[in-house]
């Protein structure tokens, strides 16, 4: 609800009053209210589902009206993860944001596949194997792995010269993944272990950084830690195939995107298919 009022430019006390005449209005309740949080119903979901194309095809009117003189106008929002955003996405957003200053941009960070339309997000960008869905999807490229350690532990354990190798080093793992890693197009899998494991990248790679074992990451998050000497680079040439980038989004039910949210999606996948990480 603050956040409505902050994108709409009225007090808390307002949004909460047009909220309630339209629920009102409707004879229904669309938004559940509880003394720790509100949460829309089923009813409001689906009501807010049926009347996005009217919103779409309003939105999409304005930027019409716009178009004579080629400005783009009004507010954006933007999925990404909690890393590859600020390293990579919020540069390419100030850029897009300096040379149409009518435009707002909210980048919303998220390690989860969050749901598009409950999140309110026009676009997002994501990484990795999508699983089967409605969402429309341009691909931008791939981002390459890096197998990694530190100095300390390749000194004190010896340096792997294939995969296969891993069966006698310690690694570091994620949580929710099994563990079995894939090299070689993904034709062979390498049963790898470890003591220490996280959900969180950030924690992994610091570990690996402090000598805890042998880290496989994609490159851009690590590549700072490499250029620093903090970690090296091993089984070069031996690393998965690259992980997909693409950008996904939800197709209008008539009509095509508003033209902001398109030139914001254009000007993205340019710079983002350029990156050589």
């Amino acid at each position: 609800m603050t956040s409505a009022a902050t994108r709409l430019g009225k007090s808390l006390q307002s949004v909460s009053r047009s909220l309630a005449r339209l629920e009102g209005d409707l004879g229904v309740e669309l938004v559940l209210r509880t003394t720790r949080r509100l949460r829309p119903t089923a009813v409001g979901l689906e009501f807010a589902g049926r009347i996005r194309l009217a919103l779409t095809t309003i939105d999409a009117a304005r930027d019409d009206l716009l178009a004579s003189d080629q400005r783009l106008a009004g507010t954006i929002r933007v999925g990404t993860s909690s890393l590859f955003g600020p390293e990579y996405v919020a540069p390419v957003v100030s850029q897009f944001l300096t040379r149409n200053p009518e435009v707002e941009i909210e980048l919303v960070l998220s390690d989860e596949r969050v749901d598009l339309v409950a999140e309110k997000l026009d676009f997002a960008i994501r990484i990795g194997k999508l699983p089967d869905s409605t969402l429309r999807v341009r691909r931008l490229g791939g981002l390459s792995w890096a197998v990694f350690a530190s100095p300390a532990y390749l000194a004190a354990h010896g340096r792997p010269a294939h995969p296969r190798d891993l069966i006698h080093h310690e690694c570091v793992l994620r949580t929710s993944e099994d563990d079995r890693w894939a090299f070689g197009g993904n034709k062979r899998r390498i049963e790898v272990q470890g003591r220490f494991r996280s959900e969180s990248a950030a924690a992994r790679n610091a570990a690996v950084a402090s000598g805890l074992g042998i880290g496989l990451a994609p490159l851009w998050q690590v590549r700072k830690l490499i250029e620093q000497g903090i970690v090296e680079q091993i089984l070069i040439g031996h690393e998965p195939p690259p992980i997909p980038l693409q950008i996904v989004w939800i197709k209008p039910g008539a009509g095509a995107l508003p033209r902001r949210i398109r030139a914001a999606m254009d000007f993205l996948a340019a710079h983002l298919s350029a990156l050589r990480i």
